[in-house]
């Protein structure tokens, strides 16, 4: 098989944080349904309960859409969107992580909280989100656990990419060097 179709690990340190990374996403995703859970039987849809007054509230609402209620009642494609998403960065893996540790956190965390949604999509036909933070009457759209790891997966992705350059490019100009 060639490369690009098989994830190939080149060194023992490397298959280890993809075993560390698949570890925190799995963490992630079990923290995820739980508290979903819980937020279910504990509280009644719209309830609110202040955390830390005129800030943070923990607000039970579903959402049958993505990101902020975009896609509202679209939830099968997005389902269908989450899927490929999966398939496409486990296929691609190596590439996208180009070696980098924290690439492989990065990217396992972000699956951590598409997979976490998805469960919802299918189990629950809408996703529960219940972290409301706010300032006087201004609202940030709740979210959830599952968010939270998209988000922070992105950044840290980001920041990598941002701040590490690509072997290939670091290889080409230590040779331009010499």
């Amino acid at each position: 098989m060639s490369e690009h179709k098989k994830l190939q690990i080149k060194s023992a340190a490397e298959y280890r944080w993809i075993i560390y990374s698949s570890a925190v996403a799995f963490f992630l995703l079990i923290i995820d349904q739980l508290t979903k859970l819980m937020v279910e039987q504990r509280m009644i849809l719209g309830e609110s309960i202040p955390v830390i007054r005129g800030f943070f509230s923990l607000t039970y609402i579903t959402n049958k859409g993505a990101a902020w209620g975009m896609f509202h009642g679209y939830g099968m494609v997005l389902f269908i969107i989450g899927v490929l998403v999966i398939i496409a960065t486990v296929c691609f893996l190596r590439k996208l992580c180009e070696g980098y540790r924290e690439r492989y956190v990065a990217i396992l965390t972000v699956l951590s909280g598409v997979v976490g949604n998805s469960i919802d999509r299918i189990w629950r036909g809408e996703v529960v989100d219940f972290l409301d933070c706010y300032v006087k009457s201004y609202h940030w759209p709740a979210f959830n656990i599952a968010d939270c790891a998209i988000c922070i997966g992105i950044g840290i992705y980001m920041l990598s990419v941002l701040l590490r350059p690509a072997p290939e490019k670091s290889a080409e100009k230590s040779e331009n060097a010499n």
